[in-house]
């Protein structure tokens, strides 16, 4: 049984009783159509990691730097990549090993939409020198637990994960006047990545034909959809890009109104995850602050 059988897999009532508390705009957790579940943020003090839950969907997200010569083609631009493993213990619908399909897709889907879109400046990741260096960023996705929208989970995840990174301070010097000098934190600060907007991936899965929108589903809900359509916006909005997998088709009116849903959608998500930082970035100072005091 593939990732996707095995999850889809509900019963004739389950699906019969979900679609009519949709039809009288209820939802088995008590939201409303539109309405998403709130996202929780668990950043680490090594300034290299979070967790993201919504709902009973748990997704960390770990960063990585190392430097490295870049790619020929992009001799001024860090590469960054990502990396997304569905864990076995999140559901039992995935198996150890390589990555699958799905996983892959959604890997793909992260790439789009935080690399290609331009959010992270990759210039930025470029290090002077007389054997020409650059930091390259690796994003890896562990989902913990599969309640269900791990596209929009482990998109969050990512972009939290970038936001709270901090790479080493790093000076060319040396003897040689070329050598790469990597500072400790103990040294100095560590560097934020310069990201230049916010984007965030929407999900909706579509009942009635499209005409019914359900934001954030569930996986009983995912399951009894007849497809699904995943908008990633910033809270400028503006379109970075549009993942339609499978399932029944939408109209224009159709796809705008996912459009109009997610803008609002981007605003309020960005919004708390500012929140969230800001209260990490305190507690980061208070821990840094207290470990040279003591002399760590």
């Amino acid at each position: 049984m593939s990732q996707r059988d095995a999850d889809s897999f509900i019963s004739k009532n389950e699906r019969e009783f979900i679609l009519k508390a949709l039809a009288e705009d209820v939802r088995l957790d008590g939201r409303r159509p539109n309405d998403m579940r709130k996202p929780k943020f668990q950043f680490s003090l090594d300034d290299r990691s979070c967790t993201v839950a919504q709902g009973s969907t748990r997704v960390m997200a770990v960063v990585s730097a190392a430097l490295e010569a870049p790619y020929p083609d992009r001799p001024s631009e860090g590469p960054l990549r990502f990396n997304v493993e569905f864990s076995p213990m999140a559901s039992p619908a995935f198996e150890p090993g390589k990555p699958g399909e799905d996983a892959i897709q959604v890997a793909r889907l992260i790439e789009r939409g935080l690399r290609q879109s331009g959010a992270v400046d990759q210039e930025a990741l470029w290090v002077g020198a007389g054997r020409v260096r650059v930091w390259a960023l690796r994003v890896d996705c562990h989902v913990l637990d599969h309640g269900g929208n791990l596209l929009d989970c482990c998109f969050l995840a990512a972009l939290a994960a970038l936001m709270a990174f901090r790479k080493p301070e790093v000076e060319v010097g040396g003897e040689s006047g070329s050598e790469i000098i990597v500072h400790p934190p103990e040294v100095r600060e560590p560097v934020p990545l310069t990201i230049h907007h916010l984007p965030v991936a929407v999900t909706f899965a579509l009942f009635q034909a499209g005409d019914m929108l359900v934001a954030d589903p569930t996986w009983k809900e995912e399951a009894a959809a007849a497809g699904s359509c995943t908008v990633v916006m910033n809270p400028a909005q503006e379109v970075c890009c549009v993942h339609k997998a499978d399932g029944i088709g939408l109209s224009p009116e159709q796809f705008m109104r996912c459009v109009r849903l997610a803008g609002r959608q981007a605003e309020e998500v960005v919004a708390g995850l500012k929140k969230a930082l800001e209260g990490h970035e305190v507690a980061r100072v208070q821990v840094r602050g207290a470990g040279r005091g003591t002399g760590r």
